[in-house]
Formats: C-alpha cells, sequence, structure tokens
C-alpha cells in the first residue's frame, strides 16, 4: 500500500508547486506571447492568452531567415562540444584518481584553478590564437576552445575515486588496457554523472551568445543565441517574431532534458551527496 503522506509533507509539495508554476509563468507568457499579433503585444490590451492565435511569427522566423541552418550549426556544435567534453572528462578524472605520477596535485590544483578566471579575460588571447589558426568565422572555432571542462574534469575524478580498486585490479589480471577499462568498466559506473555532466555542457554550448558573435562573420555560419539578436535589429517592433523563434531555440534543450531526465535526477542527487 502506498504511504499516506504527512501534513507537512503536503504543506511542502504544495509550497513546491506553487513555485514551479511561477517559474513556469515567464515560459508560459513567451509561448502564449509567440501566437498573439504584434499589435496585441505592443497594446498589451490582449491579456495573457491571445485573442486571435496566428502563427505568422513562427512563418516569419523559417521565412525570412535561414532559421534551420542555424539551428543545424547549434545541433552540431554542440553535440561535438558535449561528447568529446564527457570523454575528456571522464579520461582526465580516471587519470587523476587512479594513477599516481609526479606534480600531480600540482597539475590538479592548476586545472581547477582555471574555474576562476572569467571568460571575459581569455577572450581576447583566445580570439589571436583562433586567428592565427585561420578558423575566424568557421564552426570549429566554436567547437575547440570547449572540448574541455575543468569543472567535469573535477566531478569525473570525484566520483571515479569511489570505485574500489579491486575492480580494476581485477580487470588488470584479465588483461584489460587502460583505455578499454576506462571505457568497458569506469564509465558505466559514472554514466549518472556524466548525463548530469552532458545536459550542463549541451546547455551551455547551445546558449553560449559570446564568443560565436565574436567569431562568426557569416550569416550562414550563425548559431541559434545570435538569432534573437537578428531578429531583434531586423523586425525591431514585431515581438511575436522574437518570441518565436525563443521558443524553436528552447525546444532542441527541453527534449534533450526529457529524454536524459533519469539520469540528470540521479546524477544531481549523486553529486550533492559527494
Amino acid at each position: 500500500m502506498p504511504r499516506k503522506l504527512s501534513l507537512w509533507e503536503g504543506v511542502t509539495i504544495a509550497v513546491l508547486a506553487v513555485i514551479a508554476c511561477i517559474m513556469l509563468l515567464p515560459y508560459a507568457w513567451m509561448v502564449l506571447s509567440s501566437l498573439k499579433s504584434n499589435m496585441d503585444i505592443v497594446s498589451g490590451s490582449g491579456g495573457l492568452f491571445p485573442s486571435k492565435p496566428s502563427l505568422d511569427g513562427y512563418r516569419t522566423v523559417f521565412s525570412e531567415a535561414p532559421f534551420v541552418t542555424w539551428l543545424f550549426n547549434s545541433l552540431v556544435t554542440s553535440v561535438i562540444i558535449t561528447v568529446i567534453t564527457l570523454f575528456t572528462s571522464a579520461l582526465a578524472g580516471y587519470v587523476f584518481a587512479k594513477h599516481q605520477f609526479k606534480g600531480k596535485k600540482l597539475l590538479f590544483i592548476l586545472i581547477l584553478a582555471t574555474m576562476m578566471i572569467p571568460f571575459q579575460v581569455i577572450m581576447i588571447p583566445t580570439y589571436l590564437i583562433t586567428a592565427e589558426l585561420g578558423l575566424v568565422n568557421h564552426l570549429l572555432a566554436i567547437i575547440l576552445p570547449n572540448l574541455v571542462s575543468s569543472y567535469g574534469v573535477f566531478l569525473a575524478k570525484q566520483f571515479i575515486e569511489e570505485i574500489p580498486q579491486e575492480l580494476l585490479e581485477a580487470a588488470r589480471i584479465d588483461g584489460s588496457g587502460e583505455f578499454r577499462l576506462m571505457l568497458r568498466i569506469v564509465m558505466p559506473l559514472i554514466m549518472p554523472m556524466l548525463s548530469a555532466l552532458g545536459i550542463f555542457t549541451f546547455m551551455n554550448s547551445w546558449n553560449n551568445y559570446l564568443w560565436p558573435l565574436i567569431v562568426l562573420n557569416d550569416e550562414s555560419k550563425m548559431t541559434v543565441p545570435l538569432a534573437l539578436v537578428y531578429f531583434n535589429g531586423t523586425h525591431q517592433v514585431n515581438y511575436n517574431v522574437v518570441m518565436s523563434a525563443a521558443v524553436l531555440i528552447t525546444i532542441p534543450v527541453i527534449i534533450i532534458f526529457l529524454i536524459f531526465q533519469k539520469q540528470f535526477i540521479k546524477g544531481l542527487a549523486m553529486t550533492g551527496m559527494k
């Protein structure tokens, strides 16, 4: 039989439900505004719900800009960055957690120290290096600087340290090499953590605005965060177009979260226990 909720648990759930509704209100307003006419949004007389729902904003997004190309650019760069970041984080975390070498602690401290440096500090040197490599106005300029995450290395190290050393020694006795050991044994055991890290990495890459704005010039190379600026500048009063573009931009992130929500929640819970 299901356990009955206590009064305190019921009150807590009710309060959390109210807070969740309040947090979802801006997103609901954005979706409903994308279905309004621009005049209704500007005048503010239509209320929260559209009096005559229309998809004109979405039609404008797809007809007056290469929005599908921008979605593809963002999807490609975000997926590549996420996959490689998960691999490099697991690899470096495994090395720091289960291997001993000279200067290990100092090197790990230096990696953690990079988390305290704002991107604006290294933005100009990164751009100069990118320009020297001839990658300006290329999608590789977005991918290459984001293939390693110091936070991911730290998180992976903390989780891999909990894996029993006897399990790894048994795999080595069976003839497993270090690389195969990491792929076949270590990575499956830290999959909840990798799922949570993957969602955070994908979201950060998908929402990255400043760096693509600096290194991308051609309209065909733009990513979706730049689309809001494009529509906001080209259609200064068409707020329904801006809202429609914003709704389309959030859809892939929502889909990714819904697919991996169980692993994400489990990873967050285990991260909190750490």
